[in-house]
């Protein structure tokens, strides 16, 4: 693990040396430097954890260089050395982004627990930077998979929405079709992606709880509010909240959510004081909201308010030019994931999943390929890996099952004959797979082998 470097900026050179062997006691880098302007240059070349720095140094003032270190990095944790009693000046310090101060003449242990509640902010600020960084790759612009029309005319929407100050937007779209990941990608991608992102599902959340998750509520507002509680809103403020199947919402809590779009201020449960916020609130929902607001169960109101910016997402079966690039971007997540080397699927597989309409759209192709991968071991997907409904569309695409006549000749036909022709060719179409055939029949699986025993379809072909 490695160690922490302190900077210790003092003219004194009995007093740094006294600290730079505390500090490397306990087992901290350290530096330091006679003058300001000179620790200022060592502190842009080797980026300290913490500075320690005397407010009185011959070259500069300690207060003017904390701004030249914030400059370099706003994140600075500059820790001030005072004289005994100068309160005054260590609160200017304080004011001018400091992260504390010690005064003179200072107990070793304490300046030691102070500089390991500074590190602990530093730990803090680093984990929070990174995780930043892996949600802002994570739900980057290039997590959008597609060259389809219909795909990069939604990318240029989503690219101009995260970097304006729309307030509100609508996503519309079919179940699986993306719509929480363009939320996310709007957030990170935007100016407020360094603010918080707040989800909540508006169907999963039950009515009587949906207001206070939203708005909070104060202590005693009703029986087991024991203590003041902040809803997501106030908790989003800065950021963004998403509001996740909104079409679900009840018309009482539509009422509310219009007039925090519109005035930026509610009242937690229970209060008397308006909470000011800024917040952008992104919608998502599969309803048709004109629909909806047609038959009295969606605000026309609200839907207005919402849709200043829709998005639209297309379901998969209308952007079939995007499923073999989903497929491999998602072979790839997944080799990574399970660590494995799948290569890719064969033709056969590239063929059914064109046809296929992908009624559960992108997040049924990603379980699709997810199943596979955790089942199978072979280098590419193949027809037989797949689960029914996706195989069966070509066997019924084939034999027309839906056109399907039999003309009855004048000298008549052996009924006999034409069911067992049948049991043997969807055996045929099938490779021989009895639970494929039996659907492609209609029958059960027992139903289609009580048949193949009584032509001897087992004995004679194997299946």
């Amino acid at each position: 693990m490695q160690k922490a470097t302190i900077l210790i900026i003092d003219d004194e050179k009995l007093l740094r040396w006294s600290l730079q062997q505390n500090f490397l006691k306990e087992g901290y880098e350290v530096i330091s430097t006679e003058k300001g302007m000179e620790g200022l240059e060592v502190f842009k070349e080797e980026r300290p954890d913490i500075v320690l720095l005397d407010i009185h140094l011959p070259d500069v003032s300690g207060l003017n260089l904390i701004e030249g270190f914030k400059e370099i990095d706003r994140d600075a944790i500059v820790i001030m050395i005072t004289a005994y009693g100068d309160v005054q000046t260590a609160v200017k310090a304080i004011k001018s982004g400091a992260y504390d101060f010690i005064e003179k003449p200072f107990n070793l242990d304490k300046l030691n627990i102070v500089v390991k509640k500074a590190l602990e902010t530093v730990s803090l600020r680093k984990e929070v930077t990174q995780l930043k960084n892996k949600l802002s790759q994570q739900y980057g612009f290039n997590s959008i998979i597609g060259q389809s029309d219909e795909i990069k005319k939604i990318f240029q929407i989503i690219q101009k929405v995260a970097q304006s100050d729309a307030s509100t937007v609508l996503i519309q779209g079919e179940s699986g079709t993306g719509k929480d990941l363009v939320a996310r990608v709007i957030h990170f991608q935007g100016k407020r992606a360094d603010m918080p992102f707040m989800e909540v599902n508006c169907t999963a959340m039950p009515e009587s709880l949906i207001e206070s998750e939203l708005f909070g509520f104060e202590k005693g507002a009703f029986t087991d509010a024991k203590a003041q509680k902040k809803g997501l809103f106030e908790l989003s403020d800065g950021g963004s909240i998403f509001l996740d199947e909104i079409g679900d919402m009840r018309l009482n809590t539509q009422a509310k959510l219009l007039k925090v779009i519109e005035s930026k201020t509610f009242k937690r449960l229970g209060g008397v004081k308006d909470v000011n916020v800024d917040v952008r609130v992104i919608a998502a929902t599969n309803k048709d909201l004109t629909e909806e607001v047609k038959k009295g169960n969606f605000r026309e109101d609200l839907f207005f308010r919402l849709k200043v910016i829709p998005i639209l997402l297309p379901p998969l079966r209308v952007r079939k030019d995007d499923v073999l690039a989903l497929t491999s971007y998602f072979i790839n997540e997944f080799n990574r994931e399970f660590r494995k080397n799948l290569k890719g699927i064969t033709k056969e597989t590239e063929k059914l999943f064109l046809e296929y309409p992908w009624p559960g759209n992108v997040r049924e192709l990603k379980n699709v390929i997810e199943r596979v991968m955790i089942l199978e071991n072979d280098e590419y997907i193949k027809p037989e890996h797949l689960p029914l409904e996706i195989t069966s569309q070509e066997v019924i695409q084939r034999v027309n099952m839906e056109k399907f006549d039999i003309d009855i000749p004048p000298g008549g036909l052996d009924l006999v004959e034409v069911e067992k022709k049948l049991i043997k060719g969807a055996l045929e179409l099938t490779k021989g797979n009895q639970t494929r055939a039996a659907k492609l029949l209609k029958l059960s699986r027992d139903a289609l082998r009580y048949r193949m025993q009584k032509f001897d379809l087992f004995e004679k072909d194997s299946y």
